[in-house]
């Protein structure tokens, strides 16, 4: 059966522009870009017209597609905002192969000067480096030749997209470090950190980032690290058994001790290494396509390393914890920002598509003092869309948040139920 034909995009349906035009300015930089190899002087669709282009439709409901973006660029106002013309799908599709993607990330630099942190949780005012949470998250996009549909994983995935690595401010609630490697180049994670480092963070990181070598690359560069490990870690002295305190054993910490660790001399650590046990509940995932997990949940006993000697060993395993929020942020980007659906299917174009969506984070964020979330945006889509007035979203910001009161309630009412 033939699918049906979208309508054609209205001009009322274009919303929200007026919100963009901070960002403009900003863009106005990419002008040049690529303009060298245009020896006939006709290019009509410039970088910073095609980034504005990209941003409106993260913030426009009715744009999903690039020939959304296309019909967009046809409008009065998107042109007058954008200073750009009509652009077609040809010039949109060849943007994404002759625009540099790294240009942006000055934007997000001067994006994130402007960030102010947001409330912190103050048991974890002790430690000195800013929480930087580290993960990758697959984008599958349409293969090019029919044949590699037929390949895929022993899980079923297919093995056609690219890879996204993240690194994730926890104070600010913004990434801050996005880069694309191939789908096929799975496991490479701990190589694209260590070229990335920066002093005075602490990187917390899944099992997937196990390498002694990026270990040492942090502690070299001036940061801190805490990783969940494999159990087999190769434990070759021990340095300290530590004791647990009654804060420790409530967190679920079950060992704390200091090692030297490593199998060869070339794979060890070059610093005393911290393993923290902790026992948590894990609920096993569903089954792909439903909502349900197959399993009931079980007991497992994770293993965290660090070079943090002197955090206490509760404070370990809630800096861990917080590892899922990125997590939340790839669900936001997918789901919300709409980069389920890549509009290229380039590197380049996926790269800048990824950057504009980081953009697009912050700018929610500096508009409303607030981490993005779905309910922000479904209250933004309902603004955009005429649903609500400007005094409607103020005065839902404007709410108290009493998320801390409920959850303490529910915790209260399953400690008196004897959970």
């Amino acid at each position: 059966m033939a699918r049906a034909r979208k309508s054609k995009l209205q001009r009322e349906q274009v919303k929200g522009l007026k919100h963009l035009r901070q960002i403009t300015s900003l863009l106005r930089r990419l002008h040049a870009d690529a303009t060298a190899r245009d020896k006939a002087h006709n290019r009509r669709l410039f970088y910073d017209e095609y980034a504005g282009l990209v941003l409106l439709a993260m913030f426009s409901p009715a744009i999903d597609s690039l020939r959304g973006i296309q019909q967009a660029s046809e409008m009065p106002k998107v042109r007058k905002l954008l200073g750009c013309s009509r652009a077609s799908l040809g010039s949109l599709s060849e943007a994404a192969r002759v625009f540099d993607p790294d240009l942006l990330l000055e934007v997000i630099a001067e994006l994130g000067q402007e960030l102010a942190p947001l409330a912190k949780d103050p048991r974890l005012k002790d430690v000195a480096g800013t929480l930087t949470l580290c993960d990758g998250t697959l984008l599958k996009a349409l293969p090019r030749l029919a044949e590699s549909m037929w390949k895929h994983s022993r899980s079923g995935d297919v093995m056609h997209g690219w890879r996204m690595h993240t690194q994730f401010e926890l104070d600010r609630h913004v990434p801050t470090e996005v880069r694309l490697t191939p789908y096929r180049c799975q496991g490479d994670e701990p190589a694209v950190l260590l070229r990335s480092l920066q002093p005075g963070r602490c990187y917390v990181m899944d099992r997937g980032y196990f390498s002694y070598g990026l270990f040492n690359g942090i502690v070299q560069t001036g940061s801190d690290y805490v990783c969940r490990v494999k159990k087999t870690i190769g434990v070759i002295e021990l340095i300290e058994q530590r004791d647990l305190t009654a804060d420790a054993r409530a967190a679920g910490v079950v060992r704390d001790r200091v090692v030297r660790a490593g199998s060869t001399p070339d794979k060890r650590a070059d610093h005393p290494l911290r393993l923290v046990e902790v026992r948590v509940q894990v609920r096993p995932r569903g089954a792909r396509g439903e909502g349900k997990p197959q399993l009931p949940p079980r007991t497992e006993v994770l293993l965290i390393a660090t070079n943090l000697l002197d955090v206490p060993a509760e404070l370990i395993a809630l800096i861990y914890r917080y590892r899922w929020t990125v997590e939340l942020f790839f669900r936001f980007f997918k789901q919300i920002l709409g980069c389920r659906h890549l509009i290229s299917d380039d590197p380049g174009g996926i790269t800048i598509q990824c950057y504009c969506a980081v953009i697009a984070c912050m700018l929610l964020q500096l508009w409303t003092g607030r981490k993005p979330d779905k309910a922000m945006h479904r209250m933004v889509n309902f603004y955009l869309c005429g649903w609500a007035s400007e005094d409607d979203v103020l005065a839902w910001l404007s709410k108290p948040d009493n998320t801390g009161v409920k959850l303490r309630a529910k915790d209260a009412l399953w400690k008196k139920l004897g959970y």
